[in-house]
Protein backbone atom coordinates (compact mmCIF):
# COMPACT_ATOMS: atom_id res chain seq x y z
CA UNK A 1 0.00 0.00 0.00
CA UNK A 2 1.36 3.43 -0.95
CA UNK A 3 1.79 6.34 1.43
CA UNK A 4 -1.31 8.23 2.48
CA UNK A 5 -2.12 11.72 1.25
CA UNK A 6 -1.49 13.05 4.74
CA UNK A 7 1.97 11.48 4.83
CA UNK A 8 2.82 12.90 1.42
CA UNK A 9 1.72 16.39 2.48
CA UNK A 10 3.65 16.11 5.74
CA UNK A 11 6.84 15.47 3.79
CA UNK A 12 6.44 18.84 2.08
CA UNK A 13 6.60 20.88 5.30
CA UNK A 14 8.46 20.89 8.57
CA UNK A 15 6.67 20.80 11.95
CA UNK A 16 5.44 24.17 13.21
CA UNK A 17 7.49 25.86 15.93
CA UNK A 18 6.02 25.93 19.41
CA UNK A 19 5.52 29.71 19.37
CA UNK A 20 3.37 29.42 16.22
CA UNK A 21 1.21 26.72 17.83
CA UNK A 22 0.66 28.87 20.92
CA UNK A 23 -0.08 31.94 18.79
CA UNK A 24 -2.64 30.04 16.72
CA UNK A 25 -4.51 28.87 19.81
CA UNK A 26 -4.26 32.30 21.41
CA UNK A 27 -6.07 33.73 18.39
CA UNK A 28 -9.23 31.85 19.36
CA UNK A 29 -9.08 33.45 22.82
CA UNK A 30 -8.61 37.08 21.83
CA UNK A 31 -12.01 37.16 20.10
CA UNK A 32 -13.82 35.43 22.96
CA UNK A 33 -14.42 38.34 25.40
CA UNK A 34 -16.10 40.60 22.84
CA UNK A 35 -18.10 37.66 21.49
CA UNK A 36 -19.45 36.79 24.93
CA UNK A 37 -20.35 40.46 25.46
CA UNK A 38 -22.42 40.52 22.26
CA UNK A 39 -24.16 37.27 23.19
CA UNK A 40 -25.03 38.77 26.58
CA UNK A 41 -26.65 41.67 24.74
CA UNK A 42 -28.56 39.24 22.53
CA UNK A 43 -29.90 37.61 25.69
CA UNK A 44 -31.33 40.95 26.83
CA UNK A 45 -28.56 42.28 29.04
CA UNK A 46 -27.74 46.00 28.59
CA UNK A 47 -24.03 45.11 28.99
CA UNK A 48 -22.94 48.67 29.72
CA UNK A 49 -25.49 50.61 27.67
CA UNK A 50 -27.97 53.07 29.08
CA UNK A 51 -31.65 52.24 28.80
CA UNK A 52 -32.06 54.51 25.79
CA UNK A 53 -28.79 53.41 24.20
CA UNK A 54 -29.71 49.73 24.50
CA UNK A 55 -33.07 50.13 22.77
CA UNK A 56 -31.78 49.61 19.17
CA UNK A 57 -30.29 46.26 20.19
CA UNK A 58 -33.57 44.80 21.43
CA UNK A 59 -34.96 43.90 18.02
CA UNK A 60 -34.85 40.31 16.76
CA UNK A 61 -32.73 41.33 13.79
CA UNK A 62 -30.15 43.03 16.01
CA UNK A 63 -29.97 40.04 18.35
CA UNK A 64 -29.51 37.63 15.46
CA UNK A 65 -26.78 39.74 13.92
CA UNK A 66 -24.88 39.96 17.22
CA UNK A 67 -24.96 36.18 17.71
CA UNK A 68 -24.00 35.58 14.08
CA UNK A 69 -21.10 38.03 14.32
CA UNK A 70 -19.79 36.34 17.45
CA UNK A 71 -19.98 32.87 15.89
CA UNK A 72 -18.36 33.97 12.61
CA UNK A 73 -15.50 35.71 14.42
CA UNK A 74 -14.80 32.63 16.50
CA UNK A 75 -14.89 30.34 13.46
CA UNK A 76 -12.53 32.61 11.53
CA UNK A 77 -10.16 32.66 14.48
CA UNK A 78 -10.37 28.87 14.71
CA UNK A 79 -9.20 28.57 11.09
CA UNK A 80 -5.84 29.92 12.24
CA UNK A 81 -5.23 26.61 14.02
CA UNK A 82 -5.30 24.96 10.60
CA UNK A 83 -2.01 26.69 9.81
CA UNK A 84 -0.30 24.59 12.49
CA UNK A 85 -2.33 21.38 12.19
CA UNK A 86 -2.41 18.58 9.58
CA UNK A 87 -5.78 19.74 8.24
CA UNK A 88 -3.98 22.84 7.06
CA UNK A 89 -2.06 20.58 4.67
CA UNK A 90 -4.82 18.13 3.72
CA UNK A 91 -8.53 18.98 3.60
CA UNK A 92 -10.47 16.79 6.07
CA UNK A 93 -12.25 13.93 4.29
CA UNK A 94 -15.66 14.79 5.75
CA UNK A 95 -15.77 18.04 3.74
CA UNK A 96 -17.79 17.45 0.55
CA UNK A 97 -16.16 17.63 -2.89
CA UNK A 98 -12.68 18.67 -1.73
CA UNK A 99 -12.16 16.32 1.23
CA UNK A 100 -8.82 14.52 1.17
CA UNK A 101 -7.11 16.92 -1.24
CA UNK A 102 -3.73 18.43 -0.51
CA UNK A 103 -3.97 22.15 0.27
CA UNK A 104 -1.89 24.34 -2.00
CA UNK A 105 0.19 26.63 0.24
CA UNK A 106 -0.87 29.74 -1.69
CA UNK A 107 -4.54 28.89 -1.08
CA UNK A 108 -3.93 29.25 2.65
CA UNK A 109 -1.22 31.91 2.70
CA UNK A 110 -2.86 34.55 0.50
CA UNK A 111 -6.27 34.70 2.30
CA UNK A 112 -4.61 34.50 5.71
CA UNK A 113 -2.15 37.29 4.90
CA UNK A 114 -4.89 39.54 3.53
CA UNK A 115 -7.04 38.76 6.57
CA UNK A 116 -4.18 39.66 8.90
CA UNK A 117 -3.74 43.02 7.20
CA UNK A 118 -7.49 43.74 7.24
CA UNK A 119 -7.86 42.81 10.92
CA UNK A 120 -4.85 44.87 11.93
CA UNK A 121 -6.31 47.90 10.17
CA UNK A 122 -9.87 47.27 11.44
CA UNK A 123 -8.96 47.17 15.13
CA UNK A 124 -6.06 49.60 15.05
CA UNK A 125 -7.99 52.39 16.78
CA UNK A 126 -9.16 50.28 19.74
CA UNK A 127 -6.37 51.47 22.05
CA UNK A 128 -7.94 54.95 21.85
CA UNK A 129 -11.42 53.65 22.75
CA UNK A 130 -11.60 55.70 25.95
CA UNK A 131 -10.74 58.95 24.18
CA UNK A 132 -13.96 58.80 22.12
CA UNK A 133 -17.34 59.88 23.49
CA UNK A 134 -19.80 57.08 24.36
CA UNK A 135 -22.98 58.95 25.18
CA UNK A 136 -25.12 55.82 24.86
CA UNK A 137 -23.12 53.95 27.52
CA UNK A 138 -22.59 54.37 31.23
CA UNK A 139 -19.15 55.34 32.49
CA UNK A 140 -18.53 51.87 33.92
CA UNK A 141 -19.95 50.27 30.78
CA UNK A 142 -17.59 52.20 28.51
CA UNK A 143 -14.65 51.18 30.69
CA UNK A 144 -15.57 47.47 30.75
CA UNK A 145 -16.46 47.24 27.06
CA UNK A 146 -13.17 48.89 26.14
CA UNK A 147 -11.29 46.30 28.18
CA UNK A 148 -13.22 43.43 26.59
CA UNK A 149 -12.44 44.65 23.08
CA UNK A 150 -8.72 45.38 23.60
CA UNK A 151 -7.60 41.77 22.89
CA UNK A 152 -8.86 42.17 19.32
CA UNK A 153 -5.84 44.38 18.66
CA UNK A 154 -3.74 41.22 18.76
CA UNK A 155 -5.88 39.28 16.26
CA UNK A 156 -4.27 40.62 13.10
CA UNK A 157 -0.64 40.45 14.29
CA UNK A 158 -1.10 36.93 15.66
CA UNK A 159 -2.64 35.73 12.41
CA UNK A 160 0.15 37.41 10.47
CA UNK A 161 2.85 35.73 12.57
CA UNK A 162 1.29 32.27 12.20
CA UNK A 163 0.84 32.82 8.46
CA UNK A 164 4.50 33.78 8.11
CA UNK A 165 5.49 30.61 9.97
CA UNK A 166 3.29 28.54 7.64
CA UNK A 167 4.90 30.21 4.62
CA UNK A 168 8.42 29.52 5.87
CA UNK A 169 7.69 25.88 6.62
CA UNK A 170 6.18 25.23 3.21
CA UNK A 171 8.88 27.18 1.42
CA UNK A 172 11.73 25.29 3.05
CA UNK A 173 10.12 21.87 3.39
CA UNK A 174 10.12 19.59 0.37
CA UNK A 175 10.52 15.85 -0.11
CA UNK A 176 14.13 14.80 -0.72
CA UNK A 177 14.48 12.67 -3.86
CA UNK A 178 16.12 9.26 -3.26
CA UNK A 179 19.05 10.23 -5.50
CA UNK A 180 19.84 13.20 -3.19
CA UNK A 181 19.41 11.52 0.17
CA UNK A 182 23.02 10.33 0.39
CA UNK A 183 24.15 13.90 -0.29
CA UNK A 184 22.14 15.16 2.68
CA UNK A 185 23.23 12.40 5.06
CA UNK A 186 25.01 13.73 8.17
CA UNK A 187 28.79 13.33 8.25
CA UNK A 188 30.89 12.00 11.10
CA UNK A 189 33.41 14.01 13.06
CA UNK A 190 36.09 12.86 10.63
CA UNK A 191 34.11 14.25 7.69
CA UNK A 192 33.15 10.83 6.35
CA UNK A 193 29.73 9.68 5.25
CA UNK A 194 28.05 7.10 7.50
CA UNK A 195 28.90 3.47 6.75
CA UNK A 196 26.03 1.60 5.02
CA UNK A 197 24.18 -0.99 7.02
CA UNK A 198 25.19 -4.64 6.89
CA UNK A 199 22.12 -5.57 4.86
CA UNK A 200 22.86 -2.86 2.31
CA UNK A 201 26.50 -3.94 2.08
CA UNK A 202 25.60 -7.59 1.53
CA UNK A 203 23.01 -6.65 -1.06
CA UNK A 204 25.47 -4.42 -2.87
CA UNK A 205 28.25 -6.99 -2.83
CA UNK A 206 25.83 -9.60 -4.15
CA UNK A 207 25.01 -7.36 -7.08
CA UNK A 208 28.73 -6.83 -7.80
CA UNK A 209 29.53 -10.55 -7.69
CA UNK A 210 26.58 -11.45 -9.92
CA UNK A 211 27.72 -8.81 -12.39
CA UNK A 212 31.21 -10.27 -12.46
CA UNK A 213 29.83 -13.73 -13.13
CA UNK A 214 27.83 -12.38 -16.03
CA UNK A 215 30.93 -10.73 -17.46
CA UNK A 216 33.02 -13.91 -17.26
CA UNK A 217 30.41 -15.78 -19.32
CA UNK A 218 29.66 -19.54 -19.35
CA UNK A 219 32.38 -22.15 -19.15
CA UNK A 220 35.00 -19.80 -17.76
Amino acid sequence: MGPSVTAIAANHSSPPPRWAVWSAHLTTLVVLPSGLWRIAMALGRPAGYTTEGFRPFQTAEAKLSMVALSVVCELLAFLTIGLVRPWGDVVPRWIPLIGGRVVRPAAAIVPAALGALALTWLWSDLPWWWTYPHDDMTAVGALVVGILYQPLVLWGPLLGAVTFSYYRRHRRGRPIPPAERHLNAPTSSAGRRPVPSAAAAVSGSGRIRSGRRRRRGPGR
